[in-house]
């Protein structure tokens, strides 16, 4: 179909429609007169790219997007665009700070953390793929806005950047790649913020977590011993992550930076060191159960 009938279908003007062509997000086949001739694919792709825009996706981040049958990329935008909402909220609060009279200096600093934060949950979610670096990067993002005071802070978070700049691709095989794509491609960042918040309420009150979830963490123990779970894809991708964090400096380079870096989560990775002591205590066959 020619580019009036497809402007019609589309809801997007012809100048808008031969600009997407210029970005090379649609492909029509041209007509020996010259004229583009769009099949049924490139309506439902520009029907695609119209939503997107309205969303406030830059034209890159819809290549990117439509390039990607795993929807792992709108996934990835997803949790960029919802931390991005909450960097304007806290610049807004800024904002107010200083119509009140609040020293330019001191919200300076808080605006610096600001955007160093930003840039280590840009750097997380491209170190880590799929799920798990959504994951990841929405449990440090609530550690990142501290304003960075000391020499060390500073030290921490360029290490933490060089780290994230240079750390190892995580590799999964095709097979479990396509399992963690089936399992969490119904989890939002709703899902994951609440997995984060139960995570952290067993922490702060390990004893309360114990007592309410005694026979959950028996049969979660049991499980771990079965055959059933040392064949699992689950078990696989645990091993993988294990091995990945021990020899990539996950745990000697970053995590250390982290604590450097962030008061909160310097407090926050105390708790689960108390929590994992006493749930080692009653359980001795689990194995750091809340290890970051």
């Amino acid at each position: 179909m020619l580019i009036n009938e497809v402007s019609k279908l589309t809801n997007l003007t012809k100048k808008a429609i031969e600009y997407y062509i210029e970005q090379e997000l649609v492909f029509p086949n041209v007509l020996e007169n010259g004229y583009r001739n769009f099949s049924e694919n490139d309506v439902e792709c520009l029907k695609k790219i119209y939503v997107f825009r309205k969303l406030g996706l830059s034209t890159t981040e819809i290549r990117a997007v439509l390039a990607d049958a795993t929807n792992n990329t709108l996934q990835k935008i997803t949790v960029l665009k919802e931390l991005s909402i909450q960097r304007e909220q806290a610049k807004k609060a800024i904002l107010e700070n200083l119509s009140f009279g609040k020293d330019y200096a001191e919200l300076s600093s808080e605006l610096r953390a600001i955007e160093q934060s930003s840039t280590v949950n840009e750097k997380l979610l491209e170190a880590f793929p799929g799920y798990y670096g959504r994951f990841i990067c929405l449990h440090f993002a609530r550690f990142l806005n501290e304003p960075i005071t000391t020499s060390e802070q500073q030290s921490a978070y360029e290490e933490i950047i060089a780290f994230l700049d240079n750390v190892p691709s995580l590799q999964f095989t095709e097979d479990l790649q396509l399992f963690l794509m089936e399992s969490t491609k119904q989890m939002n960042t709703e899902n994951i913020r609440d997995v984060l918040e139960n995570t952290k309420q067993s922490i702060e009150n390990p004893d309360k977590f114990l007592l309410e979830n005694k026979e959950v963490i028996e049969r979660y123990l049991a499980y771990k011993q079965s055959e059933e779970y040392k064949n699992s894809p689950i078990y696989k991708i645990q091993t993988i992550l294990k091995e990945f964090n021990d020899t990539s400096g996950y745990y000697d380079v970053f995590i250390p930076a982290m604590k450097k870096l962030s008061v909160s989560y310097s407090e926050y990775f105390k708790q689960i060191e108390v929590a994992n002591e006493k749930l080692s205590f009653i359980y001795p066959e689990i194995n750091n159960f809340n290890k970051e």
